[in-house]
């Protein structure tokens, strides 16, 4: 059995986006007859590498799902978020040699485009489980 970290991201600014990500994570994590070990809910994406890294020192979990939302504003700050996110899951994965996958959606994305992917959650796991065992 795959055990699997969760890291969630709570800043979602509409609400319910976030809510339907991690059921469907956790309903992936089911269905392939993983286990979520330990959840570590984090305020922003920004500081999801954080908490992603504790999750993968630890003897217990075999690789990290991430979910976020980052959803556009006025500015470009949703994008800075999001390659610091994306740069510092990757550094954690590397560094850690445990898989840690990306179920951020945005930026640069509507809140009705972000809306129309909250599958992301099932495919981040999904993807988990399956770097886990190479």
């Amino acid at each position: 059995m795959v055990r699997l970290g969760l890291v969630i991201a709570q800043y979602d600014k509409h609400g319910a986006v976030l809510s339907e990500m991690e059921q469907s994570a956790r309903e992936a994590a089911a269905d392939r007859d993983a286990e979520i070990v330990a959840t570590h809910e984090v305020p922003g994406a920004y500081d999801t590498p954080l908490a992603a890294d504790r999750l993968a020192r630890r003897e217990d979990v075999d690789a990290v799902a991430v979910l976020g939302v980052i959803v556009s504003g006025d500015t470009d700050h949703d994008q800075v978020i999001g390659h610091a996110a994306a740069q510092g899951l990757t550094e954690v994965s590397l560094d850690r040699d445990t898989p840690v996958t990306l179920g951020i959606i945005g930026p640069g994305m509507s809140q009705d485009e972000a809306a129309a992917r909250t599958e992301k959650g099932r495919e981040a796991v999904e993807s988990a489980i399956d770097m886990s065992k190479l």
